[in-house]
């Protein structure tokens, strides 16, 4: 007889004996996704290509382009604009870090420095024994020797080397044939002269001309440098007091010195207590205040330029002992044009 089939009523799944159904294993479950995503971005990629062919290189050209400009500019920023600050502390270290220019004087004084002459006097033998009579007359007189006379020497020959000038002032240059100007004053008790230029060579010089009323001459040196470099002539109509001034010259015999002041006052009268003749009073000049002595007659007085605008000729001497008392005078250039023969400006 045959057995009829018993069936549970549980709801047990076919496979399982205690009823969960089987779990699939981990890999296959990843096989039934598809392939993995590396797979697909490179079917892609190349899906993608295909389309674009044609169009790819340009794109990946203009991508390096780019990239190489990013990188230019990421090692190469552009400057940033400057701020006040930044301008104001650039130029305190530009200062502090900085010489300082010379003075407008000093580059006077530089530029005339090279038309300097020193201007030395000497008395010829006859010369010499005629002054020491005329010595000799006053001292029977009882006169005393005025203050700053001239002192003179025992009759020498001009090759000796130890002989001593009898006189000595300042002149300048003002033509390239060797003409020089300086004041009556420094060669009027002398006949032989001799100038010592800038650059330490000497020459004797010959008497041009004079112009007494102003206290000027003109010598001319026999044998000048090769290199002579005249000074630069202004006239006094741009200059007024308070302006700068420049004097240039052998004080006592030390130089060329320089001393800077400024321009007291135009046409200015000074007599030369000194002098008993018709030409101890001088008109027109310019008085100023830069610091002059004995030596400095003859001497350039010169403005910011360094152009000549006088010739130092006295200085105001109210203890009548001849040393700078804060007050000299010059004569105008203008004055220097009838001493040279024509008009220097």
């Amino acid at each position: 007889m045959k057995r009829k089939s018993l069936y549970s009523r549980a709801g047990r799944r076919r496979g399982s004996a205690d009823g969960i159904a089987p779990q699939r294993p981990q890999s296959a479950h990843w096989e039934d996704e598809g392939p993995r995503l590396g797979a697909q971005l490179w079917t892609w990629s190349k899906k993608f290509a295909a389309r674009h062919e044609r169009v790819l290189p340009a794109v990946a050209s203009a991508l390096v382009v780019l990239a190489l400009i990013g990188g230019w500019q990421l090692f190469h920023p552009a400057p940033r604009a400057l701020s006040q600050w930044d301008i104001d502390n650039a130029v305190k270290y530009t200062l502090s870090h900085t010489d300082a220019p010379p003075a407008d004087t000093a580059i006077a004084a530089a530029m005339v420095g090279p038309a300097v002459v020193r201007v030395e006097g000497f008395l010829s033998p006859e010369r010499a024994a005629q002054q020491a009579k005329v010595e000799a007359a006053a001292a029977k007189k009882a006169k005393k020797e005025k203050a700053g006379g001239q002192h003179v020497l025992p009759p020498r020959t001009p090759d000796d080397k130890k002989e001593k000038p009898d006189s000595m002032g300042t002149g300048v240059v003002i033509t390239e044939k060797g003409d020089i100007l300086t004041n009556l004053h420094v060669i009027r008790s002398t006949d032989r002269w001799v100038v010592t230029f800038w650059d330490g060579s000497k020459s004797d010089a010959m008497l041009v001309n004079i112009q007494p009323e102003n206290d000027l001459a003109v010598i001319r040196a026999k044998k000048p440098p090769d290199e002579l470099k005249p000074a630069t002539l202004a006239s006094t109509g741009g200059i007024n007091p308070g302006d700068p001034v420049v004097a240039v010259g052998f004080p006592f015999g030390l130089g060329p010195s320089v001393s800077a002041g400024v321009v007291a006052g135009l046409k200015r009268e000074f007599v030369d207590t000194d002098r008993k003749d018709g030409e101890a009073r001088l008109t027109n000049l310019i008085q100023f205040d830069a610091a002059v002595n004995p030596g400095n007659s003859g001497g350039p007085l010169v403005n910011r330029e360094g152009e000549v605008v006088g010739i130092v000729t006295a200085i105001f001497n109210p203890t009548g002992q001849h040393v700078f008392a804060g007050m000299a005078f010059a004569v105008p250039i203008e004055n220097a044009a009838k001493a040279v023969g024509n008009s220097p400006l």
